[in-house]
């Protein structure tokens, strides 16, 4: 599978990154590994989180932002 998903990194109730990549645990895998964090101390929770050190880190997909609706510039009114 080569696509990616947009993905954002949440620790607690803080979110501390957004990233994109296959799939939730990936994402949360990678942030702590470009932290510098050894993989030997990482400890995968389910399918959307890992542990180190007792933090638990997990990602969500980042839901699209519905455009605003374009605004007309409408010709100007004669009046009557």
């Amino acid at each position: 599978m080569n696509s990616k998903t947009e993905f954002r990194v949440i620790a607690g109730r803080r979110v501390v990154a957004t990233r994109s990549g296959p799939s939730a645990r990936e994402v949360a895998l990678d942030y702590l590994r470009a932290m510098g964090c050894k993989r030997d101390e990482i400890v995968y929770y389910g399918v959307d989180g890992v542990s180190w050190r007792g933090a638990v880190y997990r990602a969500e997909p980042v839901e699209p932002v519905e455009q605003p609706l374009k605004l007309v510039a409408l010709p100007p009114v004669s009046p009557r």
